[in-house]
């Protein structure tokens, strides 16, 4: 789809606004991350190696199975979606049982709400490609067989190599109309607010 000139350049005007800043185009959302970690459940959903969900209440859409997010991605309940508010965010997620799951945990990306989950524990419902890191080498597929398993985690800075911040436009956008998602955000992986100027052109 090839965008027209406005919004382009209202793209770019974003995207030069959170480079330098010194603007006050973007908000972040400051917090202090978890130091402890906390306990949850886990369960996973989709193919036993795939992205979980082609679709999601975050609106990545199939860019959940392409770096930098790579399947490194899950839903969760209400508790941590928060209306939205926390998608994009980041924790460390690892399971308990020495005796089949790895010691080290696994970086999640939350890209969808699992409604359907518990409302007052926390739970992760982890794409089957994030679920079976949880396991020692070779014992992915025993791991994923438990279905449900108790977990611990923790909020985590995101880190994504050589890359600060991306913005999607979506399909759909029109001179009137423009729908931009942040893909991702380097850091604590909240944003406040958002704001755009439009810049209009000059006859030369």
């Amino acid at each position: 789809m090839q965008l027209p000139p406005a919004i382009i350049l209202a793209t770019l005007c974003i995207v030069m606004q959170l480079l330098n800043r010194s603007s006050a185009s973007v908000i972040p959302n400051r917090h202090v991350s978890n130091a402890h970690w906390l306990p949850a459940v886990a369960t996973w959903y989709g193919s036993a190696n795939g992205d979980g969900s082609d679709g999601g209440a975050c609106g990545y859409g199939t860019l959940v199975d392409v770096k930098p997010l790579h399947a490194r991605v899950g839903a969760v309940n209400p508790i941590l979606f928060k209306n939205g508010e926390g998608c994009g965010a980041c924790y460390k997620v690892r399971c308990l049982d020495r005796s089949i799951c790895s010691r080290r945990a696994v970086t999640v990306i939350v890209t969808d709400e699992c409604p359907g989950c518990s409302k007052t524990n926390t739970h992760f419902d982890l794409s089957g490609a994030a679920f079976g890191r949880l396991a020692i080498s070779g014992e992915s597929g025993p791991l994923r067989n438990r279905g449900l398993i108790p977990v611990i985690y923790r909020r985590t800075a995101c880190k994504y190599r050589r890359q600060n911040i991306a913005f999607h436009v979506n399909e759909g956008s029109t001179d009137f109309w423009l729908s931009l998602l942040v893909e991702f955000e380097e850091g604590e992986g909240d944003i406040g607010s958002m704001h755009i100027r439009q810049v209009l052109f000059l006859p030369l």
